[in-house]
């Protein structure tokens, strides 16, 4: 292709001044290669930091905020969504279905190929406060919808006005057909509130 249409960073360059990656970035538009650009996982401050350089130095300035974020992590709720939203930042989480942790019920994950393989799953907070019970509640309502877990966890993140797209990531037609199905299913605010419910605060994943 001769443009691409969104180029995003992959987390904060802490080797490199923010001033030379939005030069550069800045540069790819004028010259017509890419059209938006965007950032991932970092502190809000950083981020913050970056606009704040852009509108000064009269750069392009980040279009988008690709951030961990899903039913078993939470943490964005914090600072980094209400920025975004505050500043009229796309939102594309990744890891939206937890690694596959809000595929399938709790003790059903370790005996899959992903969870004897899958070193992230464990490296994230997901089964911690609070996650197993949110994997319980995400399977409960799956099963009294007669839908699958990943699509009500899709739903729920499509259910919240800061986020735009997930990353959603499918090994077959099969997975992508579920995804799309998601954007039809209607969670009331009772059942966002009951998915919710049993989350607490666990420590900050994904910025490394």
């Amino acid at each position: 292709m001769d443009t691409i249409d969104l180029y995003q960073i992959h987390r904060w360059d802490y080797d490199t001044p923010i001033e030379e990656t939005l030069a550069t970035l800045d540069d790819a538009v004028r010259r017509g290669d890419v059209r938006y650009v965007g950032a991932s996982s970092m502190w809000t401050h950083q981020f913050a930091d970056a606009l704040h350089t852009s509108d000064r130095e009269g750069y392009e300035r980040f279009a988008t905020m690709q951030n961990h974020y899903n039913l078993a992590y939470r943490e964005e709720e914090r600072e980094m969504l209400p920025f975004c939203q505050t500043e009229r930042i796309g939102v594309m989480p990744w890891s939206p279905l937890a690694r596959g942790y809000l595929t399938r019920p709790d003790e059903d994950i370790d005996a899959t190929t992903r969870g004897e393989t899958e070193e992230h799953m464990y490296r994230h907070p997901y089964r911690e406060g609070g996650g197993t019970a949110v994997n319980e509640r995400v399977a409960e309502l799956a099963d009294e919808k007669g839908v699958k877990m990943a699509q009500i966890a899709l739903s729920w993140l499509f259910h919240k006005e800061w986020v735009d797209t997930p990353i959603v990531g499918t090994t077959s037609v099969e997975h992508l057909e579920d995804a799309v199905e998601a954007l039809d299913i209607d969670l009331s605010a009772s059942d966002v509130e009951w998915l919710e419910e049993p989350y607490e605060p666990v420590r900050v994943s994904g910025h490394e």
